[in-house]
């Protein structure tokens, strides 16, 4: 099987055999890595003053580096992340990947419309929003849907290059929810529900992701119906097997290693918490995919990622 075709199996919870799949929603340390800066990280201010010849270039660049980190990294599925702007930009790039690896590896982009937690200069306003005006939320949510959609349903008239969605609006704190239960039923379960449900009749896989304590909202997200739920954060006190019980076994699990100790621990309390993730998503004997529980993100050692690695090549093998 190719990388992709383990990723859609464990998607759907499918078993199988050999190596867990991995795969990182982001890969911050190409410099490191490779000498070359993350797509996230340019900035295209000029884009429309570049030729046609360096625009290409600067295309096939971003596509070399988001492959080579699939590739050196043995990752299962690459998140199309970048700065390019415009539907059209998107989908070149898409297709310089697709050209470069085939069908090799799953591809994923952004596709989220629901609230997140707002920034510390918008979270009072928010919240007095949350509380004394939620109709207009929920207005400018149906319109984020309806954005989003003519979105995928652009990129589906241009070949279909994605393999899914992966909606990445952050709901949670370490301690808990921003939004209450009640809020989250009335304010992001329904816009959540109904953008997964329109994104799988277009044939479209959905992760969900979310930082943070899920666990009073676990059930919510769950019975949104995504494929998956990321990155099962255990800095917010977030396990595998609890998650397991309130999802059932037809929703994948993806991540859980601990960002925290791979910045800051030690070497032992990282390969610790690398096996026992791996444990714990491996007992089911399918429907996990390793990684850690954010993203591999700026200022992490990149000889603790390695170091996680190695121990996944060593234990990750289903019998």
């Amino acid at each position: 099987m190719t990388e992709r075709e383990r990723f859609i199996k464990t998607l759907k919870c499918e078993k199988i055999g050999g190596r867990v799949p991995h795969f990182e929603l982001v890969f911050f340390l190409t410099m490191e890595a490779f000498g070359k800066m993350h797509p996230q990280h340019r900035l295209y201010s000029q884009w429309n003053q570049m030729s046609y010849e360096e625009q290409k270039l600067q295309i096939n660049d971003v596509a070399e580096v988001l492959i080579n980190t699939a590739k050196k990294y043995d990752h299962s599925a690459i998140f199309v992340q970048h700065n390019l702007v415009g539907i059209d930009n998107t989908q070149w790039l898409l297709e310089a990947i697709r050209e470069k690896s085939g069908d090799e590896y799953y591809l994923m982009m952004h596709g989220d419309p629901t609230w997140a937690i707002p920034d510390g200069d918008s979270m009072m306003d928010f919240a007095a929003e949350m509380l004394e005006e939620p109709e207009k939320l929920n207005e400018i949510s149906k319109r984020r849907v309806e954005e989003h959609t003519r979105i995928a349903e652009e990129l589906n008239k241009r070949g279909h290059l994605l393999d899914g969605f992966t909606l990445c609006s952050d709901y949670c704190f370490n301690v808990n929810p921003f939004f209450s239960p009640d809020q989250f039923a009335e304010l992001i379960a329904p816009y959540l529900k109904e953008i997964i449900d329109i994104y799988h009749d277009m044939g479209y896989y959905v992760i969900k992701h979310t930082d943070g304590n899920i666990m009073p909202i676990l059930d919510q997200m769950a019975a949104c119906g995504p494929d998956a739920i990321h990155s099962l954060d255990p800095q917010g006190g977030v396990s595998i097997p609890e998650v397991r019980k309130i999802v059932g076994d037809k929703i994948a699990l993806i991540g859980n290693v601990n960002c925290g100790l791979l910045q800051t621990g030690t070497d032992e309390e990282c390969d610790a918490d690398v096996t026992r993730s791996l444990n714990e998503g491996m007992a089911a004997g399918g429907g996990y995919i390793f990684s850690t529980s954010n993203c591999v993100y700026t200022g992490m050692p990149l000889r603790r990622y390695e170091r996680m690695l190695e121990l996944w090549r060593e234990h990750g093998i289903y019998k």
